[in-house]
């Protein structure tokens, strides 16, 4: 019987090269450094038999690599694409667990308030969807379309009709405008609020300073040692901070903040000092702004729009106290509270610098135009459903 000839192997200078590469290259995959030392074997001429002697590869096995290399070049040297295993669920079992993930729990009948993956799996099973699927593979669906229905975000409606001008109004005091006007050196914004619930946790056990590779550690159990609220004014671009502590809010404990800023310079002798605040308890509605003129007649109070308590500064600067005095609660009792709060004001006024406010009256009209096409989008549809019952 005939034996066939071992084809004749003739790379290029490149490609010589790149198979030296791929055959000695300590980060090439052991299967591609196989295939590039039998080629190279080939190009000097040695036969099929002697090739697999050396490599210890089978005949066969050398056989097809020199072929492949030969008809092909260097690209016949990569794995040819392969249809792999079967899919084991369809397109259309696919989308109806991804349908199911975009419907609300309590909706379909489920006594959960959120979906999880093993849920969702578990579902499919029930409703016949499939009669086996893991929780990995259903994530593995959801992440192609970027579902999450494990997490949940909250919003709120828009209640008070003068949101936009009262927005409006607080965003260009930021930017130091009044009425269209840019205010004087002698004029001032200051933001004001109340951190209530501050409570002292005394716990069991001592906390411990973080060492190498080991955070610090807090104890979980506490005794309650009351609670105490902190009243801060904020000038908005002076980046300086007024506080009090007091055991609770009111009105008289507010204006008492009041009457310490704007009984001290350059406020007392300011031509305007404007007090921008929510609609808490303590300065509310007209009669607080009232109150204020009458106590002090070059001040001025600005409310932020209800359910807007996010237009005023000195929210960050409480969640500048939430991370840095607050977070972990460890104090003996409320006088420790006290000190650490004042403490940490001097020493935030030693350096602050006023806050890089960028939210501005351009954003607030693109915020107001999406939540119209929102609520008008919302009334047709409303519309659509009644003409259809």
């Amino acid at each position: 019987m005939r034996v066939a000839t071992a084809r004749p192997i003739a790379p290029t200078a490149a490609e010589r090269e790149r198979l030296k590469k791929m055959a000695y290259g300590h980060k090439t995959e052991h299967r591609l450094r196989i295939r590039a030392q039998v080629v190279l074997h080939a190009a000097r001429g040695r036969s099929n038999a002697r090739i697999a002697r050396e490599t210890g590869l089978h005949l066969d096995t050398v056989r097809c690599w020199r072929g492949r290399f030969a008809e092909q070049g260097l690209a016949g040297l990569a794995d040819r694409k392969r249809s792999g295993r079967p899919p084991a669920f369809t397109p259309l079992q696919t989308a109806q667990v991804k349908a199911l993930a975009c419907q609300l729990p309590a909706e379909t009948g489920v006594p959960l308030t959120r979906w999880s993956c093993p849920e969702l799996a578990r579902e499919a099973i029930e409703r016949g969807i499939a009669t086996f699927v893991s929780a990995s593979t259903v994530r593995r669906w959801l992440a192609q379309d970027s579902l999450k229905p494990w997490q949940h975000r909250s919003w709120i409606f828009i209640t008070d009709p003068d949101f936009g001008a009262k927005a409006e109004r607080v965003l260009d005091l930021y930017a130091r405008i009044w009425q269209g006007q840019v205010l004087g050196e002698d004029e001032y914004v200051i933001s004001a609020d109340e951190k209530t619930s501050i409570q002292a946790r005394c716990r069991c056990h001592p906390t411990l300073a973080p060492g190498q590779a080991r955070a610090m550690r807090v104890n979980h159990t506490y005794q309650r040692g009351g609670a105490l609220a902190y009243l801060a004014a904020y000038d908005v671009h002076r980046a300086q901070v007024f506080g009090r502590t007091e055991p609770r809010t009111g009105i008289d404990l507010f204006m008492n903040l009041v009457t310490r800023v704007m009984t001290q310079e350059p406020y007392a002798s300011a031509k305007r000092v404007f007090w921008i605040v929510d609609n808490g308890s303590s300065h509310r509605g007209q009669a607080a702004a009232d109150r204020l003129t009458a106590a002090h007649p070059n001040a001025v109070m600005v409310h932020t729009p209800v359910h807007a308590s996010w237009l005023n500064q000195v929210e960050v600067y409480f969640s500048v106290i939430q991370r840095k005095v607050v977070s972990p609660n460890d104090f003996t009792d409320l006088t420790q509270v006290g000190d650490r709060l004042r403490a940490f004001e001097d020493r935030y006024n030693a350096t602050a610098q006023p806050f890089q406010w960028k939210f501005t009256t351009s954003d607030l009209d693109d915020l107001l135009a999406r939540l119209d096409r929102h609520t008008l989008a919302d009334r047709q549809e409303e519309s659509s459903v009644a003409l259809a019952a």
